[in-house]
């Protein structure tokens, strides 16, 4: 198994870090040649959601990371990656939708600025309770019918999963918990 990680701005190297624990090889996509090699899936990580989406297109990368994501490849993406995947950005002026191949709707920033950052342990899908770190994150504010939600914090949306690909608005890269990478990793073996 070989893990892509977008690596053009944003948290990539934590998302290394937990992949590799799990014995999974790791590359960086920084550059259009990088999206030669080999890969089983990709993981977009957090960062600031316009700059990335900007740099996709300026660096030839997004065609490609497209079709692979709409072919069946399965794709993690963590606070600015699940902005990436959503069909619909609120709270984005002048965001447009990038991937825009899962069926829900994201709030940018929802949780506040920087200094609205925070840690919660609460249930995921049938992991039981997980960490989690969550630095100006959106949330998601509504699903379409093949968006299976994963976890609620206060109510609100913290992570989903759609078929090939899962959203967190949370950073499980940044805690020592490696549950979350390890359902990606099954997800790529299932593939």
């Amino acid at each position: 198994m070989r893990t892509a990680v977008l690596a053009v701005q944003g948290a990539f190297i934590e998302h290394e870090r937990r992949m590799k624990e799990l014995g999974v090889e790791c590359f960086e996509i920084r550059q259009k040649r990088d999206l030669d090699q080999p890969f089983d899936g990709l993981i977009l990580p957090g960062g600031e959601s316009t700059v990335m989406r900007k740099l996709l297109h300026e660096l030839d990368l997004f065609g490609t990371l497209l079709d692979r994501i709409r072919s069946g490849m399965p794709v993690f993406g963590t606070c600015a990656g699940l902005l990436l995947l959503a069909q619909n950005v609120e709270n984005a002026e002048g965001f447009e939708p990038c991937f825009a191949t899962m069926d829900l709707t994201a709030r940018r920033n929802a949780y506040g600025r920087q200094l609205g950052s925070f840690h919660s342990e609460e249930p995921f899908g049938t992991l039981g309770n997980v960490p989690m770190t969550f630095i100006r994150a959106p949330f998601i504010e509504s699903v379409g019918p093949e968006v299976e939600v994963l976890a609620r914090v206060d109510g609100k949306i913290a992570a989903a999963r759609q078929g090939n690909q899962l959203v967190t608005a949370f950073h499980p890269e940044l805690d020592p918990d490696r549950r979350i990478h390890a359902m990606f990793l099954e997800m790529m073996r299932g593939r």
